[in-house]
């Protein structure tokens, strides 16, 4: 077999496999309901540091006065990584606020497109998601 040959074939596996990856992500869109934005502020329960994508779990009082845990998604680790983050970024026991997008399952507490905002104002995590505060880095 030519070099040229391997060359060509290696590239196409590459390219089948790329393609494989991207197409079973999902859609942000699939889970969360733009239409249900959730602003709220909380203590940090918990960190999951671990592929597909970190969750941080936020605790906080419901309307009711009941305790409610968020588990708020953020991006890949190794994406996150590279920005800058790293698994103690956010402590436990330290209070944010959160500012992202209901799931679309009623009795779900997922919330995707998160902005997560230290009591100091520092923007640890910017989602995309519905961010009525303002930047203070």
């Amino acid at each position: 077999m030519s070099s040229k040959t391997l060359i060509a074939l290696t590239a196409a596996a590459v390219c089948i496999a790329f393609s494989c990856a991207v197409s079973a992500h999902h859609s942000t869109a699939a889970e969360f309901d733009t239409q249900k934005p959730i602003t709220f502020a909380g203590t940090v329960k918990k960190v999951d540091w671990m592929n597909p994508h970190i969750y941080i779990h936020v605790q906080t009082t419901g309307a009711d006065g009941s305790t409610v845990v968020y588990r708020v998604e953020g991006g890949p680790p190794n994406a996150l990584y590279r920005q800058g983050w790293r698994m103690d970024t956010l402590k436990v026991g330290e209070h944010v606020t959160v500012s992202g997008l209901l799931a679309k399952n009623e009795t779900s507490m997922h919330v995707g497109q998160a902005t997560i905002t230290t009591a100091d104002g520092k923007r640890v995590f910017a989602g995309g998601g519905p961010s009525p505060l303002a930047e203070r880095q």
